[in-house]
């Protein structure tokens, strides 16, 4: 062979080098190089189902990697991408385009925080949730069963709970605390099952030692007389004597005519007092109307008010009434119950402005079986 026919079959192999090497070059720069411009994080959300390249589109479209192309080539290597979770990412320009791509296949969603404070409603936790982005209101409630005081919802799905679940409703079995959530598709059944498994560690395993109550309530009378114990205590040393003041009732046969069941019987918006129409609402929750307790939780009970009611006080009191600061007088006979509200009253009107007259109550007074004696409805303390 001739040393032009060697240097012409040279120039085309060398060529091919030059833009194989230019090609590795490109691809490595796009792949591993960050775009740079700080660690503020940038919100990327990747739908279910997404491709490589629909994410590399909105990861361009951002400013987060410097080629769609690349990011696409690289997330054909492997079959890392078949494991690409949706969700929301946190995603930083100081990041290479590869690293964003690891985040997103082992799904490093971002997580948000949101507290539930005891004595919640399932209404109130849904919009906590939405408010937290963990999905809408609705989807917390489909979650965790749209049951409630005006209407029975779809039965909630299975959670795989080792206590056994109410037929409707998860309304007093959702543990309130803080929890951590990925932001993803998904995110209110994530949350509710957390929820289920707080009240799992608390109350089943520690509190019940995984096993029914032993003092003849069943879990789900034990729950629903903690949600009222919840509604009604403001000092700590007061529930187990309000739990045992609900419980002698009980034992009697005597009416609760607890306010509280009321305004959960109203439904999510609660009215700042009660009226006797409103004492008339035809609702299963209605301890006016109907004796015994509730059908269901009120509300989400903490561990003391669970605890208060599992171990009630030793006491005879069938009554109590609200002080001005939020302690009770609580009573053992209806005279006696009527001069504490008497008291009450009196003592709650010193408190107020010169020259103010309490308005009468706008229902029925002297009746009901636990006074609030705060100038509202003559029921649960409050």
């Amino acid at each position: 062979m001739t040393r032009r026919k060697r240097r012409s079959l040279r120039r085309p192999a060398l060529a091919v080098g030059l833009v194989a090497a230019a090609f590795a070059a490109w691809l490595a720069a796009g792949i591993y190089l960050p775009v740079g411009g700080g660690r503020q994080p940038v919100r990327i959300t990747v739908q279910p189902d997404a491709s490589p390249r629909e994410v590399a589109a909105e990861l361009r479209a951002a400013g987060l990697i410097r080629s769609a192309t690349a990011f696409q080539i690289a997330a054909a290597w492997g079959d890392g991408w078949r494991q690409a979770r949706a969700g929301d990412y946190a995603l930083r320009r100081d990041m290479s385009a590869v690293a964003m791509l690891r985040a997103i296949e082992r799904g490093e969603v971002v997580s948000e925080s949101v507290t539930f404070p005891e004595g919640r409603t399932v209404w109130q936790m849904a919009e906590a949730a939405a408010a937290a982005g963990l999905g809408s209101a609705d989807d917390f409630m489909r979650a965790a069963g749209a049951g409630g005081a005006r209407e029975a919802g779809p039965a909630p799905a299975d959670f795989g709970a080792s206590f056994p679940l109410p037929g409707d409703s998860l309304e007093g079995y959702l543990f309130p605390d803080t929890y951590s959530v990925a932001h993803r598709p998904g995110a209110a059944r994530d949350l509710v099952q957390k929820m289920l498994a707080r009240f799992d560690e608390v109350v089943w395993r520690e509190l019940l030692d995984g096993r029914e109550p032993t003092n003849g309530q069943s879990l789900h009378q034990l729950i629903t007389l903690a949600s009222l114990v919840e509604a009604e205590a403001k000092l700590a040393d007061e529930r187990p004597i309000i739990a045992a003041v609900l419980l002698n009732r009980l034992k009697r046969g005597m009416p609760l005519e607890c306010d509280a069941t009321v305004q959960y019987a109203l439904g999510p918006d609660r009215k700042p007092r009660l009226f006797n129409n409103d004492l008339k609402i035809a609702s299963p929750y209605n301890t006016y109307l109907h004796p015994g307790l509730p059908p269901g939780p009120i509300n989400s009970p903490g561990r003391a008010s669970i605890t208060a009611a599992l171990h009630p006080a030793s006491v005879p009191y069938l009554f109590y009434v609200a002080r001005p600061d939020g302690s009770h007088v609580f009573t053992s006979t209806y005279a006696e119950h009527l001069r504490a509200v008497a008291r009450s009253r009196a003592a709650r009107a010193s408190q107020q402005a010169p020259g103010y007259q309490a308005a009468p109550s706008p229902a029925a007074s002297g009746t009901s079986a636990l006074s609030a004696a705060n100038g509202s409805r003559q029921g649960g303390a409050r």
